[in-house]
């Protein structure tokens, strides 16, 4: 065949990944980013130089499309406005249920160390739901210890729970946001509601929440958990408007650990991920995630994108994993604050060592954008398995 233009030199390995995962985050479906260009990645290629309006959409995997690409934005998050009323929402949590607790057996309201939550009684584990903020605080299989952790000094509403799996959403952090909207979104700091509970035949629960309709919000959140030998947590957002709506989200969760030191995460070697204590700098983890990283050890802030949703914690001081399944998620969020900065937060102190954060979501360059009418469902599965 005819050569190609010198004006359009060829990729090595490292460019051929950075250009998969590009073409990977704006939603085409070709496999791993493994720097091999087969069919898939070339009419990917083509889609992406059609859409840049070139002549010749000739599925090139050369430095023209990569930096086309590097330069394209990806969808801008959309900026929402703080809704009308949330500051009367922010309060003490009432208790708002469309069912009756003593029609559903093992569903009961009351406290949980200090939270009001609804409290669920399974014949294979126990849950704890805060009112405030829709957030899981504990499962505990029977016989078996909690997987969340639930700070001991976790401070009392209308501040955001420290601990257990606080829901951000339609944001994470402050991401595409300006400074008058709260951290994580609107909907960890207000009171929530609970339409259904289902006891299945086996036992297990079914809840259905959400939060209150928030005014102005177009987008509409649903939350599912299922409760019995494993904890199934799904996230519906649903695009009520009639714009095209960008949002980032996250199940922010706090698994409880034996000593954050010494526990190892599988599921994320070889991926990249932006260290937001290096400035969201892009590496590329090597082996299991843990705290003993000679690049940074201690302490752990890192989004890794085009994640692949499945993910082993691995605690030998408990005999224990957390197998952690995802689906709807990009993003795999792994925190822990790390002695210093823990210090400085009155709701981690010296608990850092009894936390690791290894949350699902859509989040950095993982946006998710829904159609008017559109759906979406981030979901997760923990299941404990001996180690």
């Amino acid at each position: 065949g005819a050569a190609w233009p010198t004006d359009d030199p060829g990729l090595g390995r490292d460019g051929r990944r950075e250009l998969q995962t590009l073409l990977l985050a704006r939603g085409h479906d070709i496999g791993a980013a493994d720097g091999m260009v087969g069919d898939a990645t070339r009419r990917a290629i083509r889609i992406e130089q059609q859409r840049l309006g070139w002549q010749d959409a000739d599925g090139r995997a050369g430095t023209r499309i990569l930096q086309a690409l590097r330069d394209a934005r990806p969808a801008a998050s959309t900026v929402f406005q703080l809704p009308a009323g949330y500051s009367q929402f922010v309060q003490l949590p009432t208790v708002r249920s469309d069912v009756s607790m003593k029609d559903v057996q093992g569903l009961d309201t009351g406290d949980f160390n200090g939270f009001t939550a609804w409290k669920v009684e399974t014949p294979f584990s126990t849950a704890a739901i805060s009112v405030f903020g829709g957030q899981l605080l504990s499962f505990v299989p029977k016989g078996g210890r909690d997987v969340m952790w639930l700070s001991p000094t976790a401070r009392q509403p209308p501040t955001p729970i420290r601990g257990g799996s606080p829901v951000c959403w339609p944001y994470f952090a402050r991401q595409g946001q300006g400074n008058d909207v709260p951290s994580h979104g609107f909907v960890r700091t207000v009171p929530w509601e609970l339409h259904d509970a289902q006891r299945q035949a086996d036992g297990s629960m079914v809840l259905t929440l959400a939060p209150p309709a928030l005014e102005g919000l177009l987008l509409r959140l649903t939350m599912k958990l299922r409760i019995g030998r494993t904890l199934e947590q799904e996230l519906l957002t649903e695009n009520t408007g009639s714009q095209p709506l960008v949002f980032t989200q996250a199940l922010h969760n706090y698994f409880n650990v034996s000593d954050a030191l010494q526990v190892d995460v599988t599921g994320l070697d070889g991926l990249t991920y932006l260290d937001k204590l290096d400035g969201g700098t892009a590496h590329v983890q090597q082996g299991d995630w843990n705290l003993r990283d000679p690049r940074d050890p201690g302490r752990s802030d890192r989004i890794y994108t085009q994640a692949r949703g499945h993910y082993v914690l691995r605690d030998p001081g408990f005999g224990r994993s957390i197998d952690i399944a995802t689906g709807g998620s990009h993003t795999a969020v792994v925190w822990n604050a790390g002695e210093a900065a823990a210090a400085k937060m009155d709701d981690i102190g010296a608990g850092w060592r009894n936390y690791v954060c290894v949350e699902a979501g859509n989040v950095g360059p993982d946006v998710i954008e829904l159609a008017p009418g559109g759906r979406h469902t981030l979901k997760q599965v923990f299941e404990v398995k001996p180690l």
